[in-house]
This record gives structure tokens, sequence and C-alpha cells, in this order.
């Protein structure tokens, strides 16, 4: 099981933006430098607590101080921008990276967003579907292009002037285009097997409880199947909220205590879903009520948190629950002791994953895959 980062980000607005996407930034560098494979980074445009605006834009700032790390948008919301716009910074950022890119996508789930670029009412599930469609299209056509939808239209026929290179946009450095992966929030998700149709990859997010998660792969497995693809463990990410401590009392202080960042991150998020009709994600039993859904009962449910045996157990735990999955993305929170978190990602990398991966391997790599988990439905 590989390690990489997801973050989306999430700090108490109160802070500066320049300490935040500066901290955010030295999350990234301190992954390179432990050996993380993957640092995926969010984008909101009308939120001051997730202040990273533009993906892109933040990844290209990493571009040249970061060696081995694989940067990833996590996501690029669609809706929100033109498909000419996207072909093209995409492109011009894989160069930059020279291949070292994963290009995430989604609708968007921020309604802020979708209020503040006018697709509030409109059906941003199929905004999204014609936006990647053209921006391929752009990557594997020649220019002049002529691409005309519902929503948008990409067109140079009547500008360029192609023996001088005008009219035509940049194509990326990997070929066809960079690897593509969506994530996946809602259980049972009919999504998962739409991009797995496509050769697109789920991330499964980190605040959906194990019993979700686990039912992303036979809909993974469900759409590699329809195309005639096999299905492998190594192609699902799953992001969960982590902490690690030397000590297991300051593990659960700072991991789980209505003081600690976990806790503000996951007040933030139930306000923001269960305020937006999204309490299913957070429920076994959809009969719960919504007011039991506390940060409390989040960060218990939702936060792996302890010292260095603890965290390879619960750990250990969650993938029994879950089944095999190929890289684990470790979501980084906000950092409100910087010498608690730092050391949290170099235990989770040095100690953690190094027992985990030994306990995987002296099993043969097996794990029970649960049946699909029953009592929801999209």
């Amino acid at each position: 099981m590989k390690l990489g980062t997801f973050m989306m980000p999430l700090h108490p607005p109160g802070r500066i933006a320049t300490d935040t996407l500066a901290e955010d930034r030295e999350a990234i560098l301190l992954a390179d430098r432990l050996g993380y494979c993957e640092a995926f980074v969010g984008e909101h445009v009308t939120d001051l607590s997730e202040n990273v605006t533009s993906c892109l834009m933040f990844l290209a700032s990493l571009a040249h101080d970061t060696k081995n790390i694989v940067l990833g948008s996590g996501t690029i919301n669609l809706p929100n921008a033109h498909p000419a716009a996207v072909a093209a910074q995409v492109a011009m950022l894989d160069h930059i990276l020279k291949g070292r890119f994963i290009m995430g996508i989604s609708p968007g789930g921020l309604m802020s967003d979708a209020e503040a670029f006018g697709t509030f009412d409109k059906n941003r599930n199929a905004m999204f579907v014609e936006s990647i469609n053209m921006v391929l299209d752009i990557w594997a056509g020649d220019a002049p292009y002529d691409l005309q939808g519902e929503y948008f239209k990409v067109s140079t026929m009547k500008t360029s002037i192609l023996e001088i290179g005008q009219g035509a946009i940049l194509k990326p450095y990997q070929r066809p285009h960079p690897r593509i992966v969506g994530t996946a929030v809602a259980p049972f998700s009919q999504g998962v097997t739409e991009m797995a149709k496509r050769g697109w990859q789920p991330i499964s997010a980190n605040f959906l409880l194990p019993e979700w998660v686990r039912t992303h792969w036979p809909k993974y497995v469900e759409g590699r199947t329809a195309v005639g693809a096999q299905a492998a463990p190594a192609e699902w990410r799953v992001a969960k909220s982590i902490f690690v401590a030397d000590d297991e009392q300051v593990a659960q202080r700072y991991g789980r205590s209505s003081e600690g960042p976990y806790s503000f991150y996951f007040k933030q998020l139930a306000r923001k879903l269960v305020g937006g009709g999204r309490s299913n994600l957070f429920k076994s039993d959809q009969s719960q009520p919504d007011s039991d859904i506390t940060p409390d009962y989040l960060t218990r449910k939702l936060v792996i948190a302890g010292s260095v045996d603890s965290v390879v157990d619960q750990l250990l735990a969650f993938r029994e629950q879950v089944g095999d999955f190929g890289t684990l993305l470790y979501a980084c929170h906000d950092w409100i002791d910087p010498v608690l978190a730092r050391r949290s990602m170099q235990l989770m990398a040095e100690e953690v994953m190094p027992r985990v991966n030994a306990a995987i391997g002296a099993d043969g790599g097996a794990s029970t895959r649960p049946a699909d988990a029953r009592g929801f439905r999209e």
C-alpha cells in the first residue's frame, strides 16, 4: 500500500491566508521529503476557510521545489471554468511538472461557488461531463476547433493562423493526457462506475463511514467489467483523517478533542453537508436523527488517532472493513500545533506504513472484501 496526501484544505477563517497558504505548501514539501507518493489539493472560490482558490496555481508554486511527489488537482471544479481554459492550464502545468501530475476533476460540491458562477440552478453533472469531453476533444484533436455544446463552445475557426501557431491550444506533456481521477463521496456511487468505464480512478473521501467507503469497490469493478477490463485494487485511493503521536494521550487530545484541528474540520464539514441535505453520509442507520451528527460523533467515527501501535492496528482494522486498496491518502488538516502536525506526518511515513505493509505482506496481501453494505441507495 502506498502513502499519499489529500488536502481540501480547511483552516479557521480568522487565520491570515498568507500564513495558511505557506503552511499548506510546507505540508506538501514535507511529504515530498518523507517519500509520500502523491499530493492532491482542492480548490474553492467562495470559502475563506478553504482558501486555495485555484489548485492548479497552487500546484504550480510547488513544481520546482518538489522532486519526486506526484501532484494532483483534487479537484478542478469543471462547471466553474471554461473547457478551453482548463485544457490549456492543465497542459501547461503538466509540462512544467514533466508529467508529475494527476488530473482530479469533479462537478464541485460547494453551493456558494455554484451560485457565484451562475450554475446553482443548472445541471452541474451535465456541465461536468460536457466540459471534460471538450477538454479531451481539444487534446485529441487539431486546431482549428469547433466544439459546440449545451453549456460551452470552443471555436477558433474564424481567427486561426495555424502557420504561426495562433488558434491552437497546448497539448499535455503526458500523452494522450494525464491520468484522470475523481472523488467519490456518495455510498454506492454510480459515478464511480461511470468513471471506471472511462478508465478514470476513484478517490474515496475521508469523511465517509467505512461501510460506505467499501461500497465503492464493487461499483468500480462493475464499471471496469462493463468495458472488458479488470479492476485492480492498486487503482483505488482512499483518503482518511489520521493523527499519530509519540504519546497516546497527546494523540487523543489533538486528534479528537473539541479544541483540536480535526474537530474543527468536522464541525465545518457537518455544517456544510448536514445543512445541505447530505447527513446520510454520516449515518449507518438512516433513521438516526441529524442532531446526533456532532463534531464529537464525527471525530470518534472518522478519525484514526493514537500512538504508532494504535494507529497501525486501527488502519489494519479499517482495511479489513473496506477491503484492499492501493493508496492511502493522509488527509491534511490545519496545523494548530506545527510540531505535532509535522511529527504525525513523519511517524506516518517512517513507522506506521512500514508496519502496516509488513502486516499486509504477512497475510499475502489478502483481504476479506466485505459484501455490499445495505440500508442506503442513491
